[in-house]
């Protein structure tokens, strides 16, 4: 009996883990994530889901003779502005994955 005991701990601390996993995942979508490009003439701005938001371009980087300039800083802006998201996904939900050897799961 006194294993059942333990099994029922362990069982309500997961729960309260899996809310708190919840609760983060929730507040990683509300944040916002910019990046800029070209001395700040490409801004891209990303959800915490990974979710382009918002692309704003200085009217001075739309040069119709140099469309791969702008295409190439929209690029990179973009790669930033999810390398930010993927990092604070990492460090937020790796919190509860720590300890555990569970590859692949963030």
């Amino acid at each position: 009996m006194r294993g059942m005991g333990n099994m029922q701990g362990m069982m309500k601390q997961m729960q309260k883990m899996q809310k708190k996993m919840a609760e983060a995942q929730e507040e990683l979508a509300t944040q916002r994530f910019e990046a800029v490009a070209g001395g700040g003439m490409v801004k891209v701005i990303v959800s915490g889901q990974k979710e382009v938001l918002e692309v704003a371009l200085d009217s001075a980087v739309v040069d119709p003779d140099d469309v791969e300039m702008l295409q190439d800083l929209i690029v990179i802006a973009t790669n930033e502005a999810m390398k930010k998201a993927e990092e604070t996904a990492n460090a937020t939900m790796g919190q509860f994955t720590k300890g555990l050897n569970l590859p692949g799961m963030f």
